[in-house]
């Protein structure tokens, strides 16, 4: 169960869409006018854990399917046979093939160009055990090894499936951030894809809600605004 007051959650989203576009919020006595960009603003969710070591307690990491779209322009490359590759430029979707794989020639840097290229990979049924012979460890490194489209999936389904997903991992440090929404989004939308995804991050915690220090949510080039402390 979330332990996000509804009335700040909802005057917090109300403030971020505001200042989106380009009005005046006041937060903590202090008035703040806003800008309206000429692109749409990501709404990301900062966290701090508290009780928590990174060094000694188990590192967590888990993947939560959003059911609205944080980012819709999220870049996905597919790694495909004929038939995707074929079905990718159809939908102008960034692809490679085999061939265009064996190009990089495992070469680091380029494999590390083509993993900061992208946010994202998918990969046909029949590649992915051959993505580590080809391209090496970068893109797992990186954390960005493709997701498999079988033969069953739809290759915009998977696509959109993939773009839908928030990465939660524990690494060294106890502050992390994930894009939970957009200015551009419902309201409604925003706000259970907000509890939704704080819900799913006190599950991967020892101590649930006890291991939240604070909770922020910001947009692109707006203030960051407190929402669970």
């Amino acid at each position: 169960m979330s332990k996000i007051n509804k009335e700040v959650l909802n005057q917090a989203l109300d403030d971020i869409i505001a200042f989106a576009n380009g009005e005046e919020v006041t937060l903590q006595g202090e008035t703040k006018k806003g800008k309206k960009r000429n692109f749409v603003e990501t709404i990301d969710l900062q966290f701090t854990l508290k009780n928590y070591d990174p060094r000694r307690d188990k590192r967590f990491a888990g993947t939560f399917k959003l059911p609205t779209v944080p980012r819709p322009n999220m870049k996905v490359c597919v790694l495909g046979n004929d038939i995707h590759c074929e079905q990718a430029k159809e939908l102008g979707y960034p692809h490679m093939s085999v061939d265009d794989l064996k190009k990089l020639n495992k070469n680091k840097k380029l494999v590390k160009k083509l993993a900061k290229k992208y946010d994202a990979f998918v990969a046909s049924q029949a590649l992915i055990k051959q993505i580590p012979r080809l391209l090496g460890p970068g893109l797992n490194r990186a954390g960005k090894f493709p997701t498999v489209v079988s033969s069953s999936d739809t290759l915009e389904n998977k696509v959109n499936e993939v773009k839908a997903q928030i990465k939660f991992q524990m690494k060294k440090v106890m502050c992390m951030s994930v894009a939970v929404g957009n200015v551009g989004l419902t309201r409604e939308e925003n706000l259970t894809n907000i509890n939704l995804a704080c819900n799913f991050l006190a599950s991967l915690l020892k101590k649930n809600w006890q291991n939240i220090k604070v909770i922020y949510i910001k947009s692109t080039m707006g203030p960051a605004i407190n929402i669970f402390f």
